[in-house]
């Protein structure tokens, strides 16, 4: 065997190991071929995915990490506007002068409000 070939299958066996120990297996982490099991007449066909689990796929238990730290960083907060953008809950709010006043009282007029997220500058639909 050529030294290439060697340093594969030790890098091989060290993954092997490494999975084992990933998904709790008491397999021992050598690569050569075990002896088939006989395999029962009505079997049923193997998952297309891994799963892990909890039942979920890999990527869904990511994406339900990280939705998890999204709202550690900022919870929603009930009774408050929140961007649908980002979820941030600092806005900025001005008179939308571009429209005419909704309405004037003893000569101050009152326009309605235009509103900006300060994280991401969403305008929030009038």
């Amino acid at each position: 065997m050529s030294e290439f070939e060697e340093k594969v299958i030790k890098l091989l066996e060290i993954i092997n190991d490494k999975l084992d120990k990933v998904l709790g297996s008491s397999s021992s982490g050598s690569i050569a071929p075990k002896e088939p099991e006989p395999t029962p007449v009505a079997s049923t066909p193997a998952p297309a995915a891994e799963t892990a689990p909890g039942g979920l796929k890999p990527s869904e238990v990511i994406d339900k990490q990280k939705e998890e730290e999204r709202l550690k960083v900022a919870p929603p907060v009930e009774g408050r506007r929140v961007c649908p953008e980002c979820g941030g809950t600092d806005f900025d709010e001005r008179e939308d002068r571009s429209q005419p006043p909704i309405h004037q009282m003893g000569g101050i007029k009152i326009y309605k409000k235009k509103i900006t997220c300060k994280k991401c500058s969403y305008n929030f639909p009038a």
